[in-house]
């Protein structure tokens, strides 16, 4: 092979040689771009493990803690004073510098107000967060002909028909269509709703598969 036609072959396989670095930085760049562009999958809402209930989100201003319920507590860069705490059955909570705080009665919104004012004399300005990230003390009760009575913790969306099925449905001769829910109300007395299984589990009278409140008691003939 003469000296030409070999710079030739040496200057071509030079060429292939770029055109495959190329394409491969091209390849390699658009990856990049694909990755960088892609959004992030959208994260569920946390949710309590052992009821299934969603967390109640800070800065709240209709729930009503009570005794039992569980708070995550964040004090702006004071992770000393942070904590996650259980409301007692006196219905207070211990917080370092704020002492005894009553949380029983209060909502997640009052009760940051309550901790921020407590601790305005150790801390400039604190910016505090409530979260109740457990629900405890909202319950209702189930009696009767059903394989598991007792007391359950209530969930937002509860209702009779999802109550029966948490109670692990029911035991032999259970009147199914004399079934009621005793409700407390506001004057101190007490109401009685039916509730006919049979009827709602067809489609009929689907009304009366109210959503429970705390304090309601399903009776189960």
């Amino acid at each position: 092979m003469t000296i030409p036609v070999k710079k030739m072959c040496r200057r071509l396989s030079m060429f292939a040689v770029c055109i495959l670095i190329s394409g491969w930085l091209a390849a390699q760049t658009d990856t990049t771009k694909n990755a960088g562009s892609t959004s992030p999958a959208p994260q569920a809402a946390s949710t309590d493990p052992g009821t299934g209930a969603a967390a109640v989100p800070p800065h709240d201003n209709t729930y009503i803690i009570g005794d039992d319920d569980v708070l995550s507590i964040n004090v702006w860069k004071e992770a000393e004073v942070s904590r996650t705490v259980p409301v007692r059955s006196d219905g207070k909570i211990s917080l370092p510098l704020a002492g005894e705080v009553q949380a029983s009665g209060q909502t997640p919104l009052q009760l940051e107000k309550l901790l921020a004012a407590k601790l305005q004399s150790f801390i400039s300005e604190p910016e505090v967060t409530v979260i109740v990230t457990e629900i405890k003390s909202q319950k209702f009760n189930i009696l009767g002909m059903v394989n598991k009575s007792g007391t359950f913790p209530l969930t937002s969306s509860l209702t009779v028909l999802d109550a029966i099925a948490l109670a692990g449905g029911f035991r032999d001769f259970a009147k199914q269509k004399s079934i009621y829910v005793l409700r407390k109300n506001a004057d101190g007395g007490e109401s009685r709703l039916p509730f006919n299984y049979k009827e709602v589990i067809k489609g009929k009278n689907m009304a009366q598969n109210i959503k429970l409140q705390p304090g309601d008691t399903i009776v189960v003939p």
